[in-house]
């Protein structure tokens, strides 16, 4: 399997880049926002993790920023329904962070806000890739060195555990958090979540 590519960016085109490797030219298919990273790169090193999907008539590579988007893409791709052409939608539609938070939230609008999802589908990822969210791999920089980053979707999981862990059950948690701000700290999460358990009847 080929996990990775380093090399000249020679191209970008619609949905795919080409990255010369020791004078091989590898296609190389990804989401917009990856793509969109690329922009400016033209003759540059660029390095991305990558996956080789096997069809019986073609060998095709895809090109992530970071090994949380192939894991994600490789959830997605396992979902009843989803080819690596709709696992690229979905990467397209929003960062991971917002789409592991999504699920989480079993926010099915968010998953139908993007284009080529309907609702059947939409019901369909939150619920099998709801036993997968807080699995993601830290967000390491493909190329090299790195730091691990923490996100809303990491401040949530972490809420919602603690949250599990003072007695409520996952339905209980998960609706104490609805509604929360994205933008605050894990302490924070748990705190509003508590107080909405508090009031509520």
């Amino acid at each position: 399997m080929i996990a990775s590519v380093r090399g000249q960016l020679r191209s970008i085109d619609g949905e795919r880049a080409v990255i010369d490797v020791a004078g091989v030219g590898f296609e190389v298919l990804a989401s917009g926002r990856t793509l969109r990273s690329l922009h400016g790169g033209i003759g540059r090193d660029v390095a991305l993790i990558t996956y080789l999907h096997v069809r019986e008539d073609a060998l095709q590579l895809y090109g992530f920023r970071d090994a949380r988007e192939r894991t994600f893409f490789l959830w997605l791709i396992a979902v009843s329904g989803v080819g690596p052409k709709v696992a690229l939608a979905v990467l397209s539609g929003y960062p991971v962070g917002d789409l592991e938070l999504a699920v989480a939230r079993q926010d099915v609008k968010k998953f139908e806000s993007i284009p080529g999802i309907g609702k059947k589908l939409a019901q369909r990822l939150v619920v099998e890739l709801g036993d997968k969210v807080g699995g993601l791999p830290p967000a390491f920089d493909p190329g090299g060195a790195g730091a691990p980053s923490a996100g809303a979707s990491d401040a949530y999981m972490g809420a919602r555990s603690a949250l599990q862990n003072l007695g409520l059950t996952l339905r209980e948690a998960e609706e104490a958090l609805r509604g929360a701000p994205d933008d605050v700290s894990l302490e924070d999460l748990v705190k509003y979540a508590l107080v909405r358990e508090k009031g509520a009847p």
